[in-house]
């Protein structure tokens, strides 16, 4: 197929669409609400199930529900939205129930506004458990990665995070479903999924309960699940890191602007540069790469204090000054902002 110009918000739709996504329920939420218009109108036609709730609470329990009786299932939000659906979500990746949520990030959450940005990082857990985070570059990307989280849920039983920040929900880019990643063969069957009553061979009832049952749920996925979703599912892009004196480090759209940062600036400097795909995994690999003339990296992020910049902090492991660069006063980060704190440190180390 050759490639069509697509609104990020309205691939995500797409994609879970070619992914076989059964049901969405969901709430409305600037800047995604073109995913749920999208699915609204075409879930039908394909004999899915759409379902609007009365709120993300309702939502994600629905998608519990949905998950627990074996379908292919997914939500998107927002950081509001995200944050009441906090409670299901781990009751789904404590029982182990697979399903795919995106956040189309805005600032917030709490009294915040609708300007993109990348102030999610840190929601996706409590300390009882973790669950794969996938993070888009571009809109083709994007398709990809929503794409591939259905199959990466099933394959390893747990919720799915696609974490994609408003501008990438809201630009427009070429896509080509042809690239789609292949389906993923041998996943598992699902003999846990409750099923209505007279139904043999399934659970009518599934229970999380606490004590030692719970114990045992989250030893096993630590000791288990958790070093095969490391091995196979830590994904990065990087270049140039064994002889750069800075390396930057950025996800989403702050890597975009990142990339065309380092291209304008003039120096005898050289810059390495990593993207981290997955938020977790965390790809420490990369980090450790980075040769010993490096003097500093400088971490971009949508955002006023910096969330990834801490997982950076522990990946460097102290051999060098990590920077943040984010927001100012006058909004939103942008590119030329990430030019002049580059330019600037580039002018002190000449002095």
């Amino acid at each position: 197929m050759a490639r069509v110009l697509f609104k990020g918000n309205e691939v995500i739709a797409e994609a879970a669409l070619r992914a076989g996504v059964d049901a969405f329920f969901g709430y409305p939420i600037t800047p995604q609400n073109e995913v749920p218009e999208y699915l609204a109108r075409e879930m039908p036609k394909r004999g899915g199930v759409f379902l609007q709730t009365e709120s993300e609470l309702a939502g994600i329990n629905m998608v519990l529900g949905a998950s627990a009786a074996g379908a292919r299932v997914m939500t998107s939000s927002s950081g509001p939205g995200l944050c009441l659906m906090l409670e299901a979500i781990s009751s789904m990746a404590l029982t182990r129930l697979p399903a795919v949520i995106v956040d189309v990030v805005r600032s917030g959450p709490g009294m915040g506004d609708l300007a993109p940005a990348q102030e999610d990082w840190k929601l996706s857990g409590n300390g009882a458990y973790k669950i794969p985070i996938l993070l888009p570059g571009n809109v083709q990307e994007l398709a990809n990665m929503v794409f591939e989280a259905f199959d990466i849920a099933d394959q390893y039983s747990t919720p799915v995070l696609v974490l994609a920040d408003g501008m990438l929900g809201q630009m427009m880019e070429p896509v080509d479903f042809d690239k789609l990643p292949e389906r993923r063969k041998n996943l598992p069957d699902k003999p846990w999924r409750m099923a209505s009553v007279g139904e043999k061979g399934y659970r009518t009832m599934m229970t999380l309960t606490y004590g030692r049952p719970l114990t045992e749920f989250t030893d096993r996925f630590e000791n288990e699940t958790m070093p095969k979703i490391i091995a196979n599912e830590t994904r990065y892009e990087a270049y140039g890191l064994e002889d750069a004196d800075v390396v930057v480090a950025a996800y989403g759209t702050s890597a975009r602007m990142a990339k065309a940062a380092i291209k304008e600036i003039k120096t005898d400097l050289k810059f390495g540069f990593i993207r981290p795909m997955t938020a977790w995994p965390f790809p420490k690999e990369p980090f450790e790469k980075i040769g010993p003339n490096c003097k500093a990296v400088f971490c971009p992020e949508i955002n006023t204090i910096g969330q990834m910049i801490d997982d950076v902090r522990i990946a460097v492991a102290g051999r060098m000054p990590v920077y943040h660069i984010g927001n100012t006063a006058a909004g939103p980060m942008n590119t030329a902002n990430i030019i002049d704190a580059l330019r600037a440190y580039v002018e002190g180390v000449a002095k």
